[in-house]
This record gives C-alpha cells, sequence and structure tokens, in this order.
C-alpha cells in the first residue's frame, strides 16, 4: 500500500456492488477505488464514470495483475469465483468475494487452501446478511444456558419469488454459472452456524415445479438447471435433529426464521424482520428485544478493510466458514439426486455435474 493508502479493484458491479460495496469502501479513509471490471465493457465505462473510479478494465485477468492495486473485490457470479480469487492471491493480493463462495465444494477447498499458504493476504467472504442485527444477543442467550441442550432444529426459508412461470429465469437457476448453490440453501446455513454445530448428515428432496423458463440471453424457453424447492433433515454433530424448508414457489408466503428447542427453552429469530421471540420452560413465547449494546449490522466493507490493516481477524466470513456452508450445499445436492443420506465433512470431493 502506498503511503498508508489501500487501493481496491472491483471485478463484477452488479447491484450490491453499485449499492453496498462501492459506497462502503469510498465512505472509507485512506481507501482508493482505483479499478473496475464488468462483464461488458459499455456497463464497465458506465460505473467507473458514476463512480469515479479511474481505470476500466476490459478483462479481469488485467485488473487482477495490476501492481498498482492491493485489493480484489469479486461482484461476479459464482462461475468465477475461485478462478479470480486463486489468481489474485498469486499475485500477492487481498481478496473479498460475495457470496455463494464457489461454484461446489471442490473449488471452494481449492480456495481456502491456497489462502491459508498466502501468508498476510486476507481473504474473506460477503457475510449473509440475515441475523446480523441479533447474532450477538442469540449467542450470548445460548451461552448463559438459556436453551439448555439443543433437540431439534427448525428453519425456513420460504417465498414466491419463482411462482409465476412466466418468470424468466435468472442466472441463479443455471447451474453452469451457479453450480451446485440452490435458492437460498447457503446463504441460511451460514446464518444457522452463526449460533448451532455443523450438520454430520444431511437427507434432502428436491423438485422442480416448474421445469422450464424464458431465458432472455438466449431468447428461447429452456430447461431450468437449479430446483425451486428443497426439504431437508439434519443431524447436527451435537447429536439435535434438523428440519430445513427451502422454496420460491409459495405464493402469498414470505418467511425466513430460524427455530432452535432445546431441553430448557426456545428462541425464534425472524431473519426477515429481525425479531425474537423465547421462552423458558414452563413460559409462554414472548418478545425479546435486541439490547442496543448487542445490536449488530452491515460492517462488511470496513471489516475487510480493518483485517488488512491488522486492526481485527476475520469473523464475517472467512473461507473455512465458505467450505462449511459449500459442503453442506453439495451434501444437499448429492442426497436429492441419489435419495440417500450423506455423512458431512466430505471425505472425496465429486465430479462438479455429479
Amino acid at each position: 500500500m502506498s503511503q498508508g493508502s489501500l487501493r481496491i479493484g472491483i471485478v463484477g458491479a452488479g447491484q450490491v456492488t453499485r449499492t453496498r460495496h462501492i459506497p462502503g469502501f469510498q465512505a472509507i479513509p485512506g481507501v482508493e477505488l482505483v479499478a473496475v471490471c464488468n462483464s461488458r465493457r459499455e456497463t464497465t465505462v458506465r460505473v467507473a464514470r458514476e463512480f469515479g473510479i479511474p481505470k476500466p478494465y476490459g478483462n479481469w485477468e488485467e485488473l487482477v495483475h495490476d501492481p498498482e492495486i492491493d485489493a480484489v473485490v469479486i461482484g461476479a457470479w459464482p462461475y468465477l469465483h475461485c478462478p479470480l480469487t486463486l489468481a489474485a492471491l498469486d499475485a500477492g493480493k487481498h481478496i473479498l468475494t460475495q457470496a455463494r463462495m464457489a461454484m461446489n465444494a471442490r473449488e471452494a477447498q481449492r480456495m481456502l487452501d491456497r489462502s491459508r499458504e498466502a501468508a498476510g493476504q486476507v481473504a474473506m467472504i460477503v457475510p449473509s446478511p440475515y441475523g446480523l442485527a441479533g447474532e450477538a444477543f442469540v449467542r450470548s442467550l445460548i451461552a448463559d444456558g438459556y436453551l439448555g441442550t439443543l433437540r431439534e432444529l427448525h428453519v425456513d426459508s420460504l417465498n414466491g419469488d419463482l411462482a409465476d412461470p412466466d418468470t424468466p429465469m435468472s442466472w441463479r437457476q443455471q447451474t453452469r454459472f451457479s453450480g451446485f448453490n440452490m435458492l437460498t440453501v447457503g446463504i441460511v446455513y451460514e446464518t444457522v452456524l452463526r449460533w448451532i454445530a455443523p450438520a454430520s448428515r444431511v437427507l434432502a428432496y428436491a423438485s422442480k415445479a416448474i421445469g422450464e423458463r424464458f431465458d432472455p440471453v438466449s431468447g428461447k424457453t429452456t430447461r431450468v438447471g437449479t430446483p425451486d424447492s428443497v426439504q431437508v433433515l439434519t443431524t447436527q454433530q451435537d447429536g439435535s435433529q434438523g428440519v430445513y424448508r427451502f422454496s420460491g414457489v409459495l405464493w402469498h408466503e414470505r418467511s425466513m426464521s430460524v427455530a432452535m428447542y432445546g431441553a430448557d427453552g426456545t428462541l425464534i429469530y425472524d431473519l426477515l424482520r429481525d425479531e425474537i421471540r423465547g421462552a423458558r420452560r414452563g413460559e409462554a413465547l414472548h418478545p425479546l428485544p435486541i439490547p442496543d449494546e448487542l445490536r449488530g449490522g452491515w460492517n462488511v466493507e470496513a471489516d475487510f478493510v480493518a483485517s488488512i490493516r491488522g486492526e481485527r481477524p476475520v469473523t464475517h466470513t472467512d473461507f473455512r466458514t465458505g467450505v462449511h456452508y459449500m459442503q453442506f450445499t453439495e451434501a444437499v445436492a448429492r442426497s436429492s439426486r441419489h435419495q440417500t443420506p450423506v455423512t458431512l465433512p466430505l471425505q472425496e470431493f465429486s465430479n462438479p455435474s455429479l
């Protein structure tokens, strides 16, 4: 870094990058956004002009190897996360990649292994925004014995975003861009990992209520690659049992919640409203307001910069956590494909196409 300045290049300038990452970094003293590369030349130039970024690049390889850049932010789709991360780490750059971490567990493990070899380089994943407000509060309640021994975990992520068959297919439904990632499986599981032990066994069923959609890129109606309904049964490492329900095809339904049922109490977190309810044994469920001193929030850009400057380690989210949720996502895909339970952590990595 020149004279204490941190110079950042951005690959992929979608909505989250434009509305969160770019303003977030530009608000931090001593941080410069010096380069950008988007999927098309015209959008690259447009973003550069809009945000005053001096170097618009025609390809990401040139940006990654620019010696004037200290860190790379990846806002591209998952199919580029692994090659971009490996190239950036090899070039000596710090890396922040959007979720989902990678296309599959094999890629995620490669990214983790390479990051461990890159001493002094920060490797971070944009965290799930869900539950950040009440994360510390829920953790403190669990640590104080509010739940007791966890018995069951019930997780819902339900909406009607894909309920209309006339809704065009997005890149998220195309396996060549998204890999094993489906619906909100990875992002919700990452949220759950903040409070609950990782899963050790997965049994899943996935289906496509709407098997074909119009693809605006090709201009044709084509087969959908990823499921729009997923149900998962889990066993956690602590012996507790879990039930996950994911759907994008439910009219009149929008919910995302984590319910933890213990021997001594219950905690239910509405992730869309950041509202927590709880009760000890013998009590009725009641609201548990998040104390101001424990309320969290979105600090992604500041956390990344602080980690590079050595002020604090990466907590939201490190590559090790990313590997956990990518292995879970792949286990769900394997189990639903073969209709057999899958044990975690994975002992071998399958062909990415199963």
